[in-house]
């Protein structure tokens, strides 16, 4: 396989395998108009099987949504074909507009304008709580 190296952008690395679909919903990589990569289940010796993404453009990068998917994966910004940093990603403390409350009470399914806010309450567990109406939501792993 000969996937052609970047120069400007992004290679989101050390996806849990299966991920990288989710990755490019939430990020709209389907709305760009450059060259992205998806390699799913290469072969990692650390994690077994993981998944790489290739966005061959400086776009803006929500490392909240990639840190909430999966807080292990790395992201390396090119430039000019080069590596130039390298940035390890963790759980957001606070989610702004990524995910909405199921409550069918919350304030934001009669207000669907506000915000959706979600604090983290459980980093272990990966739990976030509405800072509304306090409504539970977890990311499984």
């Amino acid at each position: 396989m000969n996937i052609d190296s970047i120069q400007n952008g992004f290679v989101l690395d050390h996806i849990k395998a299966g991920a990288c679909m989710d990755i490019y919903k939430y990020l709209k990589l389907d709305q760009l108009d450059c060259s992205v990569a998806i390699i799913k289940n290469a072969k990692s010796s650390k994690m077994g099987k993981k998944d790489i993404i290739k966005i061959d453009s400086p776009i803006d990068l929500d490392l909240d949504v990639l840190g909430y998917i999966d807080p292990n994966i790395t992201v390396d910004i090119i430039k000019d074909g080069k590596l130039v940093e390298k940035k390890h990603l963790a759980l957001p403390k606070k989610l702004v507009n990524i995910i909405h409350c199921k409550n069918p009470r919350c304030i934001t399914t009669a207000e669907p304008q506000l915000d959706a806010i979600f604090l983290l309450s459980d980093p272990e567990k990966r739990t976030y709580r509405c800072a509304y109406c306090e409504a539970e939501r977890r990311r499984h792993r």
